[in-house]
């Protein structure tokens, strides 16, 4: 599984910043500036807290996205699941002080100035 996660990592490296740049919306940042929304370690967005349809519609079309990205990445030799979980770690790293994002045990944590905690398959 090391091979298949080295080649998704690879890949992945070029999809972190396109996640970023295309949610860098005023809703998405208000949202992830609130603390009502953070990187989960598959790759996508998760609700923290109480979601209202507006936010619960902003997080379904952002992972909607997120989920093609890793679809047209994947027929380069990984999975959609390889693609998401890699850039899952390296969006998850990104996050800065204040921001949320999900433990592998699944709390919602807020990032201070130490390294995220992430998944232990995490490269």
């Amino acid at each position: 599984m090391r091979p298949m996660l080295f080649t998704a990592a690879l890949a992945a490296a070029s999809l972190v910043a396109m996640p970023a740049l295309a949610q860098r919306d005023p809703a998405y940042a208000a949202a992830r500036a609130a603390g009502q929304v953070g990187e989960q370690p598959d790759g996508y967005l998760g609700i923290v807290g109480t979601a209202t349809p507006e936010l619960r519609a902003l997080v379904n079309n952002l992972n909607i996205q997120r989920k093609k990205q890793y679809t047209d990445q994947a027929a380069a030799g990984s999975t959609v699941q390889q693609m998401a979980f890699v850039t899952g770690c390296n969006l998850i790293l990104r996050t800065a002080p204040g921001e949320k994002y999900q433990a592998p045990d699944g709390r919602w944590l807020t990032r201070g100035a130490e390294a995220p905690v992430r998944d232990p398959r995490c490269l």
